[in-house]
């Protein structure tokens, strides 16, 4: 079928300068549903049932569009040009370098002061044998936080009627560019209270190693026998508080985990289990990373139903390339040139019965 002619967008807000915010609702045909905003691409809600097929919101956020006009660290927002940092803001390409917004001082995150989940997106809808879908399209000009090359940005989000909630990426630029999208989406599968139940699986035996600043120095620290380990079932509470450096350094669980036998095929990246509600996510990815992240710096935040959000409220599963690939030649290629096309998917599963 075609755009636009299967299910009805409504009007969410307004932007200070009057732009209408619209957000659509993509159903699984089960009753569960996923709400997409065109500000930031953010997931609004996403309900899935537990064991006993009741549905609830597995993710974090707020109840009106002004708490996702202010302050607040990318609450289920598409993050981009750039996700994750790179250092001092800068890096070069073909000898020219390029200075970015350093909105992390001294360190460039997740697409500068802006970025992409600030940025209100074209959005039409479509639905076929896969499910319902939103396509989200964005421009991004040439030298936006300091970025070269005009970007075109096309974000797919499909809901299937097994539950899947799928993301799709695509970006073609005029000049040579790099590029890493991701996804901000804060999870928590019981639906309320923290995450440290929950049992985590990577399919990762080692990170990306950083300094204090969480920036890659170039090596993979291997991580099986450590804190880190999450090659078996394990809840992320265990060991968080850990004395382990890399711990230290995240306050938590900040982490790029390297997946396994990466080769840009969709593959299994990650497994989370919420033992009292019997959700299960599983996430899939053609990316060679995923940022472990358990919200260690979320404090006194109002999210939706007056709950207010506190460190380890919710927890992220970012796909990713590595941080700042750009300044790091033996990191798989972030660089995007023109007549190439930049294609992501990362696919939250969540299975029937957990």
């Amino acid at each position: 079928m075609g755009l636009n002619n299967v299910m009805k967008q409504e009007v969410f807000g307004y932007l200070p300068d009057g732009r209408e915010v619209r957000v659509v609702t993509l159903e699984s045909g089960s009753g569960a549903t996923a709400r997409v905003m065109n500000y930031g691409g953010t997931l609004l809600s996403l309900t899935v049932p537990d064991r006993g097929g009741v549905l609830g919101d597995v993710v974090l956020g707020f109840d009106s569009l002004e708490g996702y006009l202010g302050e607040h660290p990318y609450i289920c927002t598409l993050v981009g040009r750039y996700g994750n940092r790179i250092r001092e803001g800068t890096f070069s390409i073909d000898g020219q370098a390029y200075t970015l917004a350093c909105n992390l001082p001294p360190h460039h995150l997740h697409g500068g002061i802006k970025g992409f989940g600030r940025m209100l997106w074209d959005m039409e809808t479509h639905t076929d044998k896969n499910g319902e879908s939103a396509v989200l399209r964005y421009r991004s000009p040439d030298g936006e936080e300091g970025y070269p090359g005009a970007l075109d940005v096309q974000v797919t989000y499909t809901f299937t009627p097994d539950h899947t909630f799928r993301i799709e990426y695509q970006a073609h630029t005029d000049a040579t560019t790099v590029v890493n999208l991701t996804h901000h989406a804060y999870f928590n599968l019981a639906c309320g209270g923290g995450v440290l139940r929950h049992e985590v699986t990577l399919f990762a035996d080692h990170i990306t190693d950083t300094d204090a600043h969480l920036i890659p120095n170039g090596k993979l620290l291997k991580i099986l026998g450590t804190p880190l380990d999450f090659s078996r079932p394990e809840p992320i509470g265990r060991r968080i508080q850990a004395d382990f450096q890399p711990l230290r350094y995240g306050s938590g669980y900040d982490h790029n985990y390297v997946i396994n036998q990466w080769n840009g095929a969709l593959r299994i990246a990650a497994r989370v289990h919420e033992p009292l509600t019997g959700r299960t996510m599983e996430v899939y990815t053609t990316q060679p990373g995923i940022q472990f992240y358990t919200a260690n710096h979320l404090h006194d935040l109002k999210g939706k139903a007056g709950v207010v959000y506190q460190p380890h409220s919710g927890f992220c599963l970012e796909s990713q390339h590595f941080p700042d690939s750009p300044n790091r030649p033996e990191f798989p290629s972030t660089l995007l040139k023109p007549g190439e096309t930049y294609r992501q998917k990362t696919e939250y599963r969540f299975p029937a019965g957990g």
